[in-house]
């Protein structure tokens, strides 16, 4: 995508896009698209900056009163070009408004997710042209006994998502061992997911109950359902009230991240209350009304073991659902040589698994990120833990509805993970 900076000071934005793969025309000032139309600019320097505006898919632009009107704004329609507003404060969000621009990103925002949001869809951005990004409504994050990062991937994928303008919904349906909240410093006395359950069962949860009961995680984009705050009240999160609420979840955000627990045992046969509740009916719940399930497998011996020992029964439960195996905590030393061609080939051979994603051991994101109680994705943007699973996410999961423009800059694909 070709691209016109016009931001003050902006040769760190515009280096941040050039290495997520972005062409940069020119960077200029934040000014300079209204010293085109007003008096600021004459002769050859107008033609030059019309120039610009013209061959650039996008205008990365800086938003105050001295920056933007209705004439820059029309400059940019004639020309078919998009404006992706950059607001430092509530006034500039406002004035970007008034203008009908798109939803504006922080002045400050991450280089990484602002090439996100230059590719993310034009329609929900109010305008201009580009490829629609599209992922699965309803998203489960499952895997084994033993820790194998469940929660750490289910938060980090939810942002991670949310990184192209969507609005995601992040719901802790673990009844065993539920961590979001006290992972992410959020109050986990709240009524969450538990309440969306409960008014599920009466038909009164919708989208703005959901809105009331989640809690906003920062300006991530990201709103949690925090789950229960004590085990023993597993009995409130019923199949039925369960699958009601991630029901409305698919009307209240564009992508919901489910945090299941490992069990999928069916213990009716061993209990004589048939109709009782069960431990693991939210897990089964969620499970089976997942658009994708993401199985998490610890890349060790002992991870990998209690992986294929789990996965027939996953299987079981969710039926032709696309599942999407990744490796956490990837580390030479618990494998030895070739530690993902182990991983990779113990999995084909013994569950018929072919391709696998892999997520690098990184203590010191993940414990930095977890000493602040933020997402590793804001803590470490650059960490290796991020990336990959960054690359997990365009690879796997978000896939692009509609080709660019023809004869505009291509961004080359992703080599495959495995």
């Amino acid at each position: 995508m070709k691209l016109l900076v016009a931001v003050d000071d902006g040769a760190g934005i515009a280096e941040g896009l050039r290495r997520e793969g972005e062409e940069i025309l020119a960077v200029v000032p934040a000014d300079a698209l209204e010293s085109v139309v007003g008096e600021g600019l004459r002769g050859p320097q107008v033609e030059s900056m019309r120039s610009a505006i013209a061959e650039a898919d996008a205008v990365v632009l800086e938003i105050s009163r001295a920056t933007v009107s209705a004439a820059v704004v029309a400059l940019c329609d004639g020309a078919s070009t998009r404006i992706v507003p950059l607001c430092a404060d509530v006034a500039a969000e406002r004035l970007a408004a008034a203008f009908g621009l798109e939803r504006p990103a922080p002045r400050d925002v991450d280089p990484g997710r602002l090439a996100d949001l230059l590719r993310a869809s034009p329609e929900r951005a109010g305008g201009g042209a580009g490829p629609t990004a599209r992922a699965p409504r309803l998203i489960a994050v499952w895997g084994p006994a033993g820790a194998p990062g469940r929660s750490t991937v289910s938060v980090e994928l939810a942002v991670e998502l949310a990184r192209g303008g969507r609005h995601v919904g992040l719901v802790d349906a673990d009844t065993h061992a539920p961590s979001i909240a006290l992972a992410l410093g959020l109050a986990d006395e709240g009524p969450g997911f538990a309440a969306a359950c409960r008014q599920s069962e009466f038909g009164g949860v919708d989208a703005a109950e959901l809105t009331r009961v989640s809690v906003p995680l920062g300006r991530t984009g990201v709103d949690v359902l925090t789950g229960i705050n004590r085990p023993s009240r597993w009995p409130e999160l019923s199949e039925t009230r369960v699958t009601g609420a991630l029901a409305a979840c698919r009307g209240w955000a564009e992508c919901t991240v489910v945090d299941v627990a490992s069990s999928v045992e069916r213990d009716e046969e061993i209990v004589s209350d048939l109709d009782g509740p069960r431990r693991n009916a939210a897990t089964l719940a969620a499970l089976r009304a997942a658009d994708l399930v993401v199985a998490v497998a610890g890349a060790d011996p002992v991870g990998v073991a209690r992986f294929l020992r789990a996965y027939p029964d996953l299987r079981a439960t969710i039926g032709a659902t696309p599942v999407l195996v990744l490796a956490n905590q990837l580390r030479p030393g618990a494998l030895g040589i070739d530690a993902r061609g182990q991983v990779r080939r113990t999995l084909e051979r013994f569950a018929g698994i072919e391709r696998v994603w892999f997520l690098p051991q990184d203590p010191r994101s993940v414990d930095a990120a977890l000493l602040s109680a933020r997402p590793v994705a804001e803590v470490a943007p650059k960490s290796p833990f991020t990336l990959a699973l960054r690359r997990f996410v365009g690879e796997a999961i978000v896939t692009t509805g509609a080709p660019q423009r023809a004869g505009r800059g291509i961004r080359r694909a992703a080599q495959p993970a495995a």
